[in-house]
């Protein structure tokens, strides 16, 4: 039996346009459904803004379907313009074969490659593209796209009416490869779906128009939200960058971080987009939300939720917890394991000192880069904002002891209210 993908995607906030939306639903209900998302390896990790169509493909398959993740290394070569004001860096084989092996990693959080006949399938288009001849592409491609409704597209306009910008004939025929990878996979897989964001309409119809023409059978598109914050900047950046799944780019603590400093207004439909809860709970969530909005418990959720599929259980219990330690909740320092104790170092400013335990607080906190002088540190000691390890220290002359020491090497501060620093010792 298989389950209404579609329905199952609009009720999430997951579609915004969709080619034929009864025939295509009429599909799903009446028989398995092969659908496909392409990404291009333009980098050796995904991003939070690749994370609505993965959970698209990862709701697909929970329905019953099979979900294609491509991994597009060929159009990698090339790079997509859509979206883009200028001309995009190409990248060697070998950086893209690169990028690639971390992306494949990445998938296996949501998707499942050995389930049986709908098991995910992570196929690469350099398979086929890296074959085909530039007359191939000339004569069994080329022939069905006009120039003039190639030109219509926006991006492609901008770049030529800009005197300042410009857009090359490898960019401008990005979009007869991907038209090709479509009519690959239809033919080859029995795909009959693409989804992509918003701003890969263009490219989808393209592809949908060529199965027509060369085959004449039908196939169908969907595109999914490009997310805006309040500020009108794209959904996934910060001041830092993008917010990257690989935990060695954007730190399990960041990432769980950027969930929980989500807007109100947007928390509702991002527990709907990111996460597999159900719709019923993420109702439960927001009724709880909305008595006490200052307690972010909605945020709260989504952070851990989303932490979870892409770090996993236990790194999403830590960094709730080094979350929970860093913005207030009462904790016992010395219950802190090594590992959250690396994790909170890692996430808060740290200086280093040597284990010379008759040192005073005054000389530590100076000598470490935790206050700037002495002068400053016996202010902050003075006014009762000094904590260590969790407890108010008011005696400037104080030795640092040995068994202030947690896991054999740190030392945690509070200065001030909200202000943290570790010290390492040597």
């Amino acid at each position: 039996m298989f389950s209404d993908a579609l329905q199952v995607l609009r009720e999430r906030g997951h579609i915004e346009w969709c080619s034929n939306d009864e025939e295509l639903g009429a599909l799903f209900r009446r028989e398995m459904v092969t659908a496909y998302v392409g990404f291009d390896p333009t980098a050796d990790s995904l991003h939070v803004g690749h994370l609505i169509p993965i959970m698209a493909l990862a709701w697909i398959q929970r329905c019953g379907h099979r979900p294609i993740p491509l991994a597009g290394m060929g159009t990698g070569l090339i790079g997509d313009p859509s979206g883009k004001s200028k001309e995009r860096n190409l990248l060697t084989i070998e950086k893209v074969k690169e990028n690639l092996e971390g992306v494949k990693k990445q998938l296996a959080s949501f998707l499942d490659f050995d389930c049986g006949a709908n098991s995910a399938l992570l196929i690469n288009n350099y398979d086929w593209l890296g074959k085909l001849t530039f007359l191939e592409v000339l004569r069994d491609v080329g022939k069905h796209f006009s120039v003039n409704s190639m030109i219509a597209r926006e991006y492609v306009r901008s770049r030529l009416e800009d005197p300042e910008k410009s857009i090359s004939y490898t960019e401008f025929s990005y979009v007869l490869l991907q038209a090709y990878d479509f009519l690959h996979l239809f033919s080859n897989f029995s795909c009959r779906l693409q989804m992509g964001g918003n701003d890969q309409q263009g490219n989808i119809i393209s592809g949908v128009d060529l199965i027509r023409k060369k085959t004449g059978g039908e196939a169908f598109g969907a595109t999914q939200p490009l997310l805006l914050t309040s500020s009108g900047t794209k959904f996934g950046k910060t001041e830092e960058g993008a917010v990257w799944l690989d935990p060695a780019r954007t730190s399990p603590y960041k990432f769980y971080q950027f969930w929980m400093n989500v807007e109100d207004q947007s928390v509702e439909k991002l527990l709907k987009l990111f996460t597999f809860l159900p719709l019923d709970e993420i109702s439960g969530i927001m009724a709880l939300h909305e008595k006490s909005p200052e307690r972010r418990e909605a945020q709260r959720r989504l952070a851990y939720e989303v932490t979870t599929i892409v770090h996993g259980a236990e790194s999403a219990e830590t960094v709730k917890k080094a979350s929970s330690i860093l913005f207030g909740d009462s904790f016992e320092p010395r219950e802190l394991s090594d590992e959250m104790l690396r994790t909170l170092s890692a996430e808060v400013p740290t200086g280093e000192a040597s284990r010379e335990f008759s040192l005073p607080l005054v000389d530590l906190l100076a000598s470490a880069g935790a206050c700037p002088s002495k002068s400053e540190a016996r202010r902050l000691i003075k006014g009762g904002g000094l904590y260590v390890n969790g407890e108010r220290e008011s005696d400037e002359s104080r030795p640092v002891k040995e068994e202030d020491v947690l896991g054999d090497r740190y030392l945690f501060l509070r200065l001030g209210k909200k202000r943290f620093f570790m010290v390492l010792f040597r």
